[in-house]
């Protein structure tokens, strides 16, 4: 357990040390306790799709877009 995750109380004049875990992972975090969690690798991005791909789903979702205003206005 790491500094942060132990630490102990006083009641009625005896002093009993506990543990708070997180969670069911057994592995102590390596960041502080006022720290954000590391950031987790995105399954995709839209940076890495091509240029191509990527303007057609614009085009896609443009034309979605103006189905349903055309839609909203019959």
């Amino acid at each position: 357990m790491t500094q942060s995750a132990l630490h102990s109380h006083a009641h009625d004049g005896h002093v009993h040390g506990h543990s708070h875990a997180h969670g069911a992972h057994g592995h102590a975090h390596s960041h502080g306790p006022a720290a954000p969690h590391p950031a987790q690798p995105a399954p995709w991005s839209i940076l890495r799709m091509p240029v191509t791909t990527r303007l057609g789903a614009a085009l896609a979702a443009s034309a979605l877009l103006w189905l349903i205003v055309w839609l909203a206005m019959r």
